[in-house]
């Protein structure tokens, strides 16, 4: 079966709620019925297609969205609010258990985040997360934060994003030097990613063994790119027309070896999407990165 195919028919079982994701409801929730979902930054790029794939998506209901740039208007017959709170805000009685969330995605910017996701935190709401920007003390922050519900925050939601990642996590130890290249859209304000800082961390993490850089005099200043977690360089290229590339490159004597994603569509993200929030009431805490849903 050709990889095109076989990546189909994942995906169709990715939205039908087939046995590689389960049901979050017959996962350690009492009611029957679909998962219903809120998107927060639902006019952004990324908020249009997670709001797209959780309605597609057998077993997932949009019940809510929010986003301060088009409230009042309307996304799958749902009516866009401006800001988490009224994301959340229930019937009469007020009691957020009858607002009907059951899980909230957050693809916004980290300022926002900092704000929503204590709130979801506090109103006992799952939240998968891709906002990127978020550093060790948010992380620490949301850990203190998520103790009744579950989060996951993942620098990338495509499967073929996470496995580059551990591959190079993996190919780490058997290198001197390594570099991280990657490329987004020209809309993209901060750099590097998240991706290429969260695959420094973990290649770092594998090996604190690396060659120095034999750079003494930059003819163009910042022509080396941004040094990482173990000195490990990181470029940036914003670029009209692209989407999110990342390679990483890794040398030792004799031999080079380049792990190369590249994102083509938004829809290569919403397969990692519609898993965390199917799977999130299994993972207690907060969970970073898709690693353990997918068993890696």
């Amino acid at each position: 079966m050709s990889w095109p195919r076989k990546m189909g028919l994942r995906w169709k079982r990715f939205q039908s709620g087939g046995s590689v994701t389960g049901s979050l409801r017959s996962m350690g929730t009492t009611d029957a019925g679909p998962i219903r979902v809120g998107v927060l930054g639902v006019a952004g790029r990324m908020g249009r297609a997670v709001a797209n794939a959780v309605h597609e998506a057998e077993g997932l209901v949009l019940a809510a969205a929010a986003d301060p740039s088009s409230a009042g208007t309307d996304v799958h017959g749902v009516t866009v609010v401006a800001d988490v709170d009224a994301l959340l805000a229930a019937p009469a009685d007020t009691d957020l258990s009858n607002a009907g969330l059951d899980v909230v995605i957050d693809f916004t910017v980290a300022e926002a985040s900092r704000v929503t996701l204590p709130v979801l935190a506090a109103a006992g709401v799952h939240a998968v997360v891709g906002t990127s920007g978020l550093g060790d003390d948010d992380l620490a922050a949301l850990r203190c934060a998520f103790t009744t519900s579950n989060c996951v925050v993942a620098p990338n939601f495509a499967i073929g994003a996470v496995l580059m990642m551990r591959f190079a996590e993996m190919a780490a130890p058997w290198f001197d030097t390594a570099e991280i290249i990657e490329t987004h859209h020209d809309g993209k304000v901060d750099a590097p990613s998240g991706t290429a800082v969260a695959t420094a961390e973990r290649m770092a993490a594998s090996s604190a063994e690396w060659a120095p850089d034999p750079t003494t005099r930059e003819v163009v200043p910042g022509a080396r790119g941004g040094v990482g977690p173990a000195d490990i360089h990181i470029h940036s290229l914003r670029m009209r027309g692209a989407v999110a590339d990342q390679e990483v490159v890794l040398g030792t004597t004799g031999q080079t070896l380049t792990i190369r994603h590249d994102t083509t569509d938004r829809a290569s993200f919403m397969p990692g999407v519609v898993l965390a929030v199917r799977r999130i009431a299994e993972v207690r805490g907060v969970t970073l990165g898709l690693d353990a849903l997918l068993g890696l």
